[in-house]
């Protein structure tokens, strides 16, 4: 696939040899609108926090496909990049938690947003509490996350027959992003979305942190807290894997300045 202009230009920081969008919430909002609102193409984003830094790092094919996709920045760790790269943190923290109900609400032409990821009864909590959020849109959940992955063109062909607007999916990195990249096209959506484990916080399957620590940008921390076993090696480890990596990379002189104002790629036939 090809990839062509958005009609929306924005600024772009370099995080560890990633570009990452250098935008607050307004002009976040606009560039989603502008790509669901165009009549052909296609604009996948994804999202940037330390363990998918981390991630990408050891994972060539996973960092080649967040370069054709468009990376917002998510949580204190790029932030602490971003000032020690550019000397001040990113205008917002747009992570997909926050990001995408909030898009929703932003969003006042009615949209059909499909849905894949989680487990079945997740999925179908998510998108009555999505249709209870932002009830001008139809949600429609699709598939769990665990279908068989030779099943992948049979269940877009579902995603085109419901004649989605908005593809949101959730199967955790690098798996979402490498799936949507081999095979998410313009004709199933013209905006996808990988959104992690925000099924799971709709549905209130996982609390979110206390406001205070969300503004902090230390809801790690909480998460951490809430399940230890499985968080400790993410952020115990992970995080400070990171920081090191950043001040290593610091280091070298290899941090760019910046990127400069660019049109971020929609996918087209």
């Amino acid at each position: 696939m090809s990839v062509a202009a958005s009609n929306v230009a924005v600024s772009q920081r370099m995080i560890l040899g990633m570009p990452v969008a250098d935008l607050g919430w307004a002009s976040a909002f606009a560039f989603a609108n502008d790509a669901v609102s165009r009549s052909s193409g296609q604009v996948s984003l994804a999202f940037l926090n330390a363990n998918n830094a981390n991630l990408m790092l050891k994972d060539t094919e996973y960092r080649d496909v967040l370069r054709r996709q468009i990376v917002f920045p998510d949580g204190h760790g790029v932030d602490i990049a971003s000032y020690l790269f550019h000397g001040g943190m990113f205008p917002a923290n747009l992570n997909g938690t926050d990001f995408v109900p909030a898009l929703l609400t932003y969003l006042d032409r009615p949209m059909r947003i499909a849905m894949i990821g989680a487990r079945p009864d997740v999925l179908a909590r998510a998108a009555e509490n999505f249709r209870k959020h932002a009830p001008w849109h139809e949600f429609l959940p699709v598939s769990d996350g665990f279908f068989d992955r030779s099943r992948s063109r049979e269940l877009l062909a579902d995603v085109r027959a419901l004649r989605a607007d908005i593809l949101l999916v959730a199967m955790g990195s690098p798996m979402q992003e490498k799936w949507v990249d081999t095979y998410v096209g313009p004709q199933d959506a013209r905006l996808v979305i990988t959104v992690g484990a925000l099924f799971d916080f709709v549905a209130q399957e996982f609390p979110r942190a206390p406001k205070l620590l969300r503004k902090l940008r230390l809801e790690w921390f909480y998460r951490l807290a809430l399940e230890p076993k499985r968080m400790w090696r993410r952020y115990v480890l992970g995080n400070p894997l990171f920081l090191l990596r950043v001040f290593l990379h610091k280091l070298t002189g290899r941090a760019r300045k910046s990127v400069g104002n660019s049109s971020l790629g929609a996918r087209k036939c």
